[in-house]
């Protein structure tokens, strides 16, 4: 009997053991007291610079592309409010058996959370999709969950609490409008600059969700969010959410591929309308469960977590794809050349 083939380096993706490390640095040493507000803060000040760059390099015409793309806007908003909560509510089948009803209310409320923004940029960017509607979705996304969120929240949960914040508003004008503006303003003295250092965004871009993470993840540790379910409903939550987000990642993609658009506006259909904004669903569930808040955001923590994971090899595999594609289009003078080589090849060396 032929044993099976077992390569001596298995295919580990770097940046999904990044990812983990991040995870399991958070477990093992979550920031607190000052060293948390510390995390919070470069986390906070990586986000800015990550947009700010993104504005630096973005030409003003596509930016302005990119606000106009509203059928773009539109799916990524039916995905986040409303396929979402459709399957938030279908999942209501599964209590009390596979979910108990406060793990079912935190499901819930994950699928009312406006998307994330940083994180599907930056996916989008990896995968060499329309980045600048990706940009404009994601601010779409955030700012309508400000008003969206607590509303269906208020309806489908019975919760009373939330409502529109001025807060939450000042926090997305500072920290991602006008560090982005900022780029743009700028951009004719350090966009041609940027443009041509690629690589620097990109560990911009990985390093930015690397320290959200860190600060999101650490921030429930400390908390003690994860001594209050048991190892059997944990597993259990895990595996809905992994169902979850498995259907939106299709549906989207294969959506937006029978509404028409083209594999760039995909790729940003599909990054922002399957994600779920932590930064976002945190103080508002602060304010719609009040000391029940700790427990209703687990769900949405792992989601998290899943999504950044998934959605990182997704990203790589869609670059890849994108490569192959454009290696596929070869030049004529380059096809003659190859094809001159293989009717003539070189001797062999003795």
């Amino acid at each position: 009997m032929r044993r099976p083939h077992i390569p001596a380096r298995l295919p580990l993706d770097p940046w999904i053991l990044a990812l983990l490390g991040t995870v399991g640095l958070a477990a093992l040493l979550p920031a607190r007291g000052l060293a948390a507000s510390v995390a919070e803060g470069a986390a906070t000040g990586a986000v800015a610079l990550l947009f700010f760059l993104y504005g630096a390099r973005l030409s003003t015409r596509e930016a302005l592309d990119g606000l106009r793309h509203w059928r773009l806007h539109l799916t990524v908003l039916a995905c986040t409010f409303v396929l979402f909560p459709l399957l938030g509510l279908a999942a209501r089948g599964l209590v009390p058996t596979v979910l108990t009803p406060p793990l079912y209310g935190g499901l819930l409320f994950l699928c009312l959370v406006p998307s994330t923004i940083q994180s599907s940029i930056a996916f989008t960017s990896i995968a060499r999709g329309n980045m600048p509607a990706a940009i404009c979705a994601g601010s779409f996304s955030s700012l309508a969950g400000i008003v969206l969120t607590p509303l269906l929240a208020a309806g489908l949960l019975g919760s009373s609490g939330g409502g529109f914040s001025l807060d939450s508003l000042l926090k997305i004008v500072l920290q991602l409008l006008l560090p982005f503006l900022l780029g743009q303003a700028l951009r004719p003295w350090v966009g041609g600059f940027l443009v041509r250092r690629k690589k620097v965004l990109g560990y911009v871009d990985r390093g930015s969700i690397l320290l959200v993470v860190y600060a999101a993840f650490g921030a429930g540790v400390a908390a003690g969010v994860w001594h209050q379910v048991g190892v059997a409903r944990l597993g259990a939550l895990m595996a809905v959410e992994a169902v979850l987000l498995a259907a939106m990642l299709l549906v989207s993609w294969y959506g937006a591929k029978r509404l028409g658009f083209d594999r760039a506006d995909r790729i940003a259909i599909q990054f922002a309308g399957s994600k779920k904004s932590l930064a976002a669903g945190l103080p508002m569930a602060s304010v719609l469960f009040g000391a029940q808040a700790s427990l209703a955001v687990l769900p949405l923590m792992l989601f998290h977590q899943m999504q950044l994971m998934v959605c990182a090899v997704l990203a790589r595999r869609r670059a890849r794809d994108a490569e192959s594609a454009a290696g596929a289009e070869l030049p004529a003078g380059h096809v003659a050349e190859v094809s001159s080589r293989a009717q003539h090849p070189a001797p062999q060396a003795r």
